[in-house]
C-alpha cells in the first residue's frame, strides 16, 4: 500500500550514481531543480534556464574594464597571436562582445548565428535582442591556449559624456549573464586613470554574488615610478572597497601585460612575480572547472528556493476577488517585511535573498494571480539534491581531479616563462649557480669552514647538537631549520662534514633572503664529492 513511500525514502538514502560530474550536473538540474524554477517562473526574474552546453563548455575568462585599459591587448598577450575582429587603440575601439574560442579554421561567427548553435553556451543570449546580437561575435582560431579556456572581450566601459549615450541593450544585465557562467572575471584598471565611472560602478554592482570569481589587474604599471605606484595601488583598493562590499580584499595583480619593453623597469621583479601568480590562477581553471559548475548550481538552487518562498508568500497574501491592485502595491512596498518573515520562518540566510530594489521593480509588471502557491514536494526534491546528490558529486569531482592532475592551460604566454633562464626565479634563491661549472656554495665556504672548525669536529664531522647551536643563531623556526638539516645531511648519518655544513649555511642564507626552500636538493647544490653517491 505504501510502496511509493518506501521507494521515495530509499531514493533519499541512496544518492544517484553518475558516470561524470558533467553528466551528473545535467541530470540533477533537469530532474530536480528545473521543475522548481519553471513552477515559480524563476527564469523571468533571475536567469534563463541552463542548457547542456552550459555544463559541457570549457572554462571562460571574462575581461571587464573601462576603455583603453588594455583588455584586448591582454588577450593578445596571452595568446601571442592576433585574433579575428581585434582592434586596439587609445579610444573606445572594441564596441562588441567578442568570445575568443578555439576553432580549426580562423574566422568570425556573428551573434545571430551563435545563439542558434546548440554546441555553444550562448543560446539564451537571444533574450537581449538584435541590438545586442549585432554587437556580439565569436572569433575562432587554432591556438593552444584556447584548447583549454575561452576568453570574452567586452566593450570598454564608458566615462564622462560618453556614458550618456545609450548602447541599445542592458549592458550590465549582459555582463551579469556572463558572470553567472564564467570561471573567472578579471577587472582591468589603467594605472593612469582609476576613476570609476557611474557605468563601471553599476557593472561592478551587477557582478555582486560573484566576488569569488573576481580578480583585479592594475595594468600599465610600468609607466609610473615606484612611489606613485604605491599611491595608485592604495587609491584603487580604497575605490574598490566602497563598491565591493566584502570583508575580504579582492586580489589585485600589478603589472604590464603587453609584449613591449618596460618604460620604467625598476619594479621588474615585482611584475614577474605578479604575472606568475595570475598565470597560475588562470592555469588552474580547467582543473577546477567541475567544482566551479557544482558551486554555481548550489548557489542557483539556494536562490531558486528563496524565490519559491517569495512567490508563494505573495500568492498567499493576495485576495481572491476584489482589491487585487491595491494589495499588490502594498505587498511590493512591504517586500522587505516579507523577506524578514521568510528568513525567520525557514531559517534562511539574508545573503541568499535577491536584491530588494530589483525584485520590487520586477514585481511591478507581474500578475500576482498567476503565481503558484507553495508546493512542498518540489522544495523537498531540491533539498534532497543539496543534502545527498551534491555530496556524491563532490566525491566524483575529486576522483576526476586525481585522474587528470596535469589539466592546465598551455601555450602562448604561459609557455614563455615555464622553462629556461627566463622562468620566474631562475638563477635566484636555491636556483643560484644552476648554470655554473663550479659549486656555488664554494664561494663562501672558507667563511663557513672557520665556523665549522670551532664546533669541535671529530673525524671531520660535527654532531647534530653542535650544528644546532650554530644554526639556531639564524633565528629561523625549528620547522625551517629541520628542513634545512634534512636537505644538507646528504648521507643521512645524523652528522655534517665541512661541505654539508657549508650547504646548510647556504640554505639558511637563501631562506633569510626571502626565497623558498626546495623540497628536494637540486643537483647543482649537491657537494661535488657526494654527487656520485647521490646518483
Amino acid at each position: 500500500m505504501f510502496s511509493w513511500l518506501r521507494s521515495d525514502d530509499r531514493r533519499r538514502k541512496d544518492p544517484e550514481v553518475f558516470q561524470t560530474v558533467s553528466d551528473g550536473l545535467k541530470k540533477l538540474y533537469r530532474t530536480k531543480l528545473l521543475p522548481l524554477e519553471e513552477h515559480y517562473r524563476f527564469h523571468e526574474f533571475h536567469s534563463p534556464a541552463l542548457e547542456d552546453a552550459d555544463f559541457d563548455n570549457k572554462p571562460m575568462v571574462l575581461l571587464v574594464g573601462q576603455y583603453s585599459t588594455g583588455k584586448t591587448t591582454f588577450i593578445r598577450y596571452l595568446l601571442e597571436q592576433d585574433f579575428p575582429g581585434m582592434r586596439i587603440g587609445p579610444e573606445p575601439t572594441t564596441d562588441s562582445f567578442i568570445s575568443v574560442m578555439h576553432g580549426e579554421v580562423e574566422g568570425i561567427i556573428p551573434g545571430n548565428a551563435l545563439v542558434v548553435d546548440p554546441k555553444k553556451p550562448f543560446r539564451k543570449l537571444n533574450a537581449f535582442g538584435n541590438a545586442f546580437l549585432n554587437r556580439f561575435v565569436c572569433a575562432q582560431l587554432p591556438n593552444p591556449v584556447l584548447e583549454s579556456i575561452s576568453v570574452i572581450d567586452t566593450p570598454g566601459i564608458l566615462s564622462g559624456e560618453k556614458q550618456r549615450i545609450s548602447r541599445g541593450y542592458d549592458f550590465a544585465a549582459v555582463l551579469e549573464w556572463f558572470a553567472e557562467r564564467v570561471d573567472r572575471i578579471i577587472l582591468l584598471f589603467d594605472a593612469h586613470k582609476l576613476d570609476i565611472s557611474d557605468e563601471f560602478s553599476e557593472v561592478i554592482k551587477a557582478l555582486k554574488n560573484h566576488e569569488d570569481k573576481m580578480r583585479v589587474v592594475l595594468n600599465k604599471a610600468d609607466q609610473i615610478e615606484t612611489q606613485q605606484l604605491m599611491r595608485v595601488y592604495g587609491a584603487l583598493m580604497w575605490s574598490l572597497g566602497k563598491i565591493v562590499n566584502t570583508p575580504e580584499v579582492i586580489r589585485v595583480y600589478i603589472g604590464s601585460f603587453w609584449s613591449h619593453p618596460l618604460l620604467i623597469p625598476d619594479n621588474r621583479k615585482l611584475f614577474e612575480a605578479e604575472e606568475q601568480d595570475l598565470f597560475r590562477d588562470i592555469q588552474s581553471l580547467p582543473r577546477n572547472a567541475a567544482l566551479r559548475k557544482l558551486n554555481d548550481l548550489i548557489k542557483r538552487a539556494r536562490l531558486a528556493k528563496v524565490h519559491a518562498y517569495i512567490i508563494s508568500s505573495l500568492k498567499k497574501e493576495m485576495p481572491s476577488m476584489f482589491g487585487k491592485d491595491n494589495k499588490k502595491k502594498e505587498l511590493v512596498n512591504n517586500l522587505a517585511e516579507i523577506y524578514g518573515q521568510i528568513e525567520r520562518e525557514h531559517q534562511i540566510s539574508p545573503g541568499d535573498f535577491p536584491n530588494l530594489k530589483r525584485m520590487q521593480d520586477q514585481l511591478q509588471a507581474q500578475d500576482f494571480s498567476k503565481f503558484q502557491p507553495l508546493k512542498s514536494k518540489l522544495l523537498e526534491v531540491v533539498d534532497d539534491m543539496l543534502a545527498h546528490d551534491i555530496a556524491q558529486l563532490m566525491v566524483l569531482v575529486r576522483q576526476e581531479e586525481s585522474q587528470q592532475p596535469a589539466q592546465i592551460v598551455k601555450g602562448g604566454a604561459f609557455e614563455g616563462t615555464l622553462h629556461g633562464p627566463f622562468g620566474h626565479g631562475y638563477g635566484e634563491g636555491a636556483g643560484e649557480g644552476i648554470d655554473d661549472a663550479e659549486w656555488v656554495v664554494a664561494r663562501d665556504k672558507p667563511m663557513y669552514d672557520e665556523i665549522f672548525y670551532t664546533l669541535s669536529p671529530v673525524d671531520g664531522k660535527i654532531t647534530g647538537a653542535n650544528a644546532k647551536k650554530e644554526m639556531v643563531r639564524s633565528k629561523l623556526p625549528n620547522s625551517v631549520l629541520g628542513k634545512i638539516w634534512k636537505l644538507a645531511d646528504i648521507d643521512k648519518d645524523g652528522m655534517l662534514d665541512d661541505e654539508e655544513f657549508a650547504l646548510a649555511n647556504h640554505l639558511i642564507k637563501v631562506k633569510l633572503e626571502g626565497h623558498e626552500l626546495p623540497n628536494e636538493l637540486p643537483a647543482h647544490l649537491v657537494p661535488p664529492s657526494k654527487r656520485k653517491a647521490a646518483e
